[in-house]
């Protein structure tokens, strides 16, 4: 925790990546495993993660950002997309793994397993898809806090435009909305605002005790 605030401090939104740094693998893969531990309602995760290494790809997604430069010159870019429409077969799939993992059987955790059902599934599709979307700003959250220990810029994005994200990766045939974008790298030495003081509330603006 000693370090965890400094960090923080540390970290902003950069605006302009420095198009030579790339991120290590053994770096990349310590990211990953953050994004993979996040926690998650119910512990489903119910999203994916994509990692958009195709430079062409990232040409094209550039103009449906935005135009932000971040698309094209961070190190990694990744797209969080979010499961449209939960149905039993995710649960299962997620039970099932919950069982493999610590050695029970599927039948020791029905109860859970209906449960989870009952309060999804008969859910209107836009109101669990707003739910899942939300689910990926907690996975956001891992990759920020783990790459500023790493010293890694991250931007995390909602400038762009979901339709087109979709239409252009192909999630619609997935099942998938395009929720959230992170640009991960590190800052160019040209980027000013990395040297503008941070802009918060005061505490007790932003605290209240009742």
């Amino acid at each position: 925790m000693s370090h965890f605030i400094e960090n923080q401090k540390w970290r902003y939104a950069t605006k302009k990546f420095d198009a030579a740094k790339k991120i290590s693998a053994a770096d990349f893969e310590t990211l990953k495993e953050a994004i993979q531990l996040s926690s998650s309602s119910y512990g489903l995760q119910l999203y994916k993660v994509f990692i958009i290494e195709n430079p062409e790809v990232r040409t094209k997604l550039q103009p449906a950002s935005w135009g932000q430069s971040q698309i094209v010159d961070a190190s990694h870019l990744l797209v969080f997309a979010n499961i449209v429409d939960v149905q039993e077969n995710h649960i299962d799939e997620y039970v099932q793994n919950i069982a493999i993992t610590r050695g029970l059987s599927v039948d020791d955790l029905k109860g859970y397993s209906d449960f989870m059902k009952s309060k999804i599934v008969s859910l209107p599709v836009d109101q669990k898809s707003v739910w899942t979307s939300k689910q990926t700003y907690l996975a956001l959250a891992n990759l920020m806090n783990a790459a500023a220990e790493l010293k890694i810029d991250v931007t995390p994005m909602e400038g762009f435009e979901p339709e087109k994200y979709n239409e252009i990766l192909g999630f619609n045939a997935l099942g998938l909305n395009a929720s959230l974008v992170a640009a991960v790298g590190y800052r160019h030495e040209e980027d000013a605002t990395q040297h503008y003081a941070k802009v918060r509330k005061p505490k007790q603006e932003l605290f209240t005790i009742i």
